[in-house]
């Protein structure tokens, strides 16, 4: 039997010849495996890279959207506030309006009233008027009294003592002795022989003065009798043109014509008082009741030029406050703007 350390065994013999082929199989093997290990470090590299950039992203998306709905917040918020704001001035100018209308209401009424006050003084003055030619009626009865008192003479048979110095006829005319023939009778009617007629022209009637046609008329516009009124008023322009009292009276007559609509009859009339009577009282309120008549005439450019022309002259006057209220209420700028 051969001993176990000098005999090789089969495992030995089977083993020799596998060791250099296993070590050729291994350096294949690791030569053919590094690469795809690298590449594969690489790829979970890469992965990793684009996990934290999606990662990133996503911060980004959620910081974007919290941003957003923050910037949402604050514009709904600015919304709010402008709603809240427009709500706010609105009610300021509906309540600056309702205080302009107010206002105009306010000035319209004390217009008025002063009108009325005019329209008194007015009425006064020819009741005044009217007082002074009744009481020069009286001086002159009395004075036509007195000289005829003077001229009767006095109880006694006494002549009264003549005042002048003119000489005394020395051969005065006797009167006739006989019957005097009476006077022929002067008749109206259908003629007949021997009798003469009188003149059958009628003559006119005799035109009252002024101040007294003036108070009629003004007290039938004063009880709303504008025909009649009219009528009456004509008459004063028509018979004493010159007189102060008939710029009064155009005036009347517009305000009976824009009463009633006619605003082009009115205009004409206004426009009478305005250039004929230019010192009247009545020229403030013609300019200004003008322009409104030309506004009720959708006439806007002439009206505004008719109420800066009474703000223009009578600055200080309530019907040049009237017309402030009017422009403003028409958007419109009291003084006209500059053009440079």
């Amino acid at each position: 039997m051969i001993p176990h350390s000098n005999c090789p065994s089969r495992f030995s013999l089977i083993i020799k010849p596998i060791r250099p082929a296993c070590a050729v199989l291994l350096a294949a093997t690791l030569f053919y495996c590094s690469p795809a290990f690298a590449a594969n470090k690489d790829m979970v590299q890469l992965q990793t890279q684009v996990q934290q950039l999606q990662d990133a992203v996503a911060r980004l998306q959620q910081s974007n959207d919290e941003r957003m709905g923050v910037m949402k917040d604050l514009i709904q918020q600015s919304a709010d506030s402008i709603n809240k704001m427009a709500v706010t001035v609105d009610g300021l100018h509906r309540q600056l309006q309702t205080q302009q209308e107010a206002q105009g209401g306010k000035v319209d009424q004390l217009s008025g009233q002063i009108q009325s006050l005019n329209d008194s003084v007015d009425e006064i003055k020819a009741r005044l008027g009217s007082l002074q030619k009744a009481m020069q009626d009286i001086q002159s009865q009395q004075q036509s009294m007195n000289a005829n008192m003077q001229n009767t003479p006095q109880p006694g048979g006494s002549a009264p003592t003549p005042t002048s110095t003119s000489p005394v006829p020395v051969n005065p005319i006797p009167a006739p002795s006989g019957p005097t023939t009476p006077a022929p009778v002067v008749r109206k009617g259908k003629p007949s022989a021997g009798v003469p007629q009188a003149d059958s022209t009628p003559a006119g009637p005799a035109v009252p003065p002024p101040d007294e046609l003036y108070k009629t008329a003004l007290g039938d516009y004063m009880s709303a009798k504008y025909a009649l009124a009219s009528a009456e008023f004509g008459d004063v322009v028509k018979n004493y043109p010159d007189n102060p009292l008939s710029g009064n009276s155009y005036y009347y007559q517009a305000e009976i014509d824009y009463r009633g609509g006619q605003y082009a009859a009115a205009i004409k009339a206004y426009d009478s008082v305005l250039q004929q009577y230019p010192d009247s009282n009545k020229v403030p309120v013609s300019h200004l009741h003008k322009g409104m008549a030309l506004i009720a005439l959708n006439q806007k450019d002439p009206g505004v030029r008719e109420f800066r022309t009474l703000i223009q002259r009578f600055p200080n006057s309530p019907e040049a406050m009237q017309a402030r209220s009017k422009l403003s209420g028409m958007g419109v700028t009291v003084t006209p703007r500059q053009q440079n």
